[in-house]
């Protein structure tokens, strides 16, 4: 899968969290090579709760459940993602622990943006990355707005 794949998956997602980030097609090839693809079985962890990781993914192909675990029976399934969504977007701005595991349902293509690389791409091109960080914390609020709506925990 190459990145302008990714790119349009993501401007051509359309739910109420989904990632809208101001940037042209330029933009987003000079963001391009800070990102890793990465190929991922169904079954398998892309993120486990309680883990800490400074690392934001984009699901290129496929799809990834969100779950929690403990917590009363039925509430453990947060969220299915859908090609163009983000996830794991905390990390970006913290050290701390994950609040949720990410798990693949189909084989899945996700793009990885991390930490260092962020900030690698801040001193290079701050605007570009200042956008990145603006749109992640844009979802996060949506999501958090959402989990309050429906009385759900968030840590």
């Amino acid at each position: 899968m190459d990145f302008n794949e990714l790119v349009n998956a993501i401007q051509t997602l359309n739910t109420d969290d989904a990632f809208r980030a101001r940037l042209n097609a330029e933009n987003w090839r000079t963001i391009g090579p800070y990102f890793t693809q990465h190929d991922i079985r169904a079954g398998d962890l892309l993120i486990k709760q309680g883990d800490t990781d400074r690392t934001m993914y984009f699901l290129g192909r496929g799809s990834l459940q969100v779950f929690v675990t403990g917590g009363p029976p039925g509430s453990n399934r947060i969220a299915i993602l859908r090609p163009g969504s983000v996830v794991g977007e905390p990390g970006i701005f913290g050290d701390g622990a994950r609040m949720a595991s990410v798990e693949a349902v189909t084989p899945s293509m996700v793009w990885a943006l991390r930490g260092p690389r962020l900030e690698e791409l801040a001193q290079r091109s701050p605007a570009l990355a200042l956008e990145l960080v603006r749109a992640a914390g844009a979802v996060m609020a949506q999501r958090m707005r959402a989990n309050m709506a429906n009385k759900m925990p968030f840590a």
